[in-house]
C-alpha cells in the first residue's frame, strides 16, 4: 500500500477494508519516513504493532 492512500485510511472516518497477511486491520498511524503503519487486528484492539506498508492489502 502507498504512504498516501495508508494516510487517506488512516484519517477516514470510514472504516477501509485492509488486511495485514490476511487478517482484516484498523490503521491507527502512519509512519511515512519509516514507510510503516501502526495496526491492531479488528478482533485485537488493545494489541497493536508496527509493519510495513507494503505488506497491507486493501481490499
Amino acid at each position: 500500500m502507498d504512504k498516501q492512500r495508508a494516510n487517506e485510511i488512516a484519517s477516514s472516518p470510514i472504516m477501509a477494508n485492509v488486511t495485514y497477511n490476511g487478517t482484516p486491520i484498523y490503521i491507527e498511524s502512519v509512519n511515512e519516513n519509516a514507510e510503516t503503519a501502526q495496526i491492531h487486528f479488528l478482533n485485537q484492539p488493545k494489541n497493536s504493532k508496527e509493519v510495513s506498508l507494503n505488506s497491507l492489502k486493501e481490499d
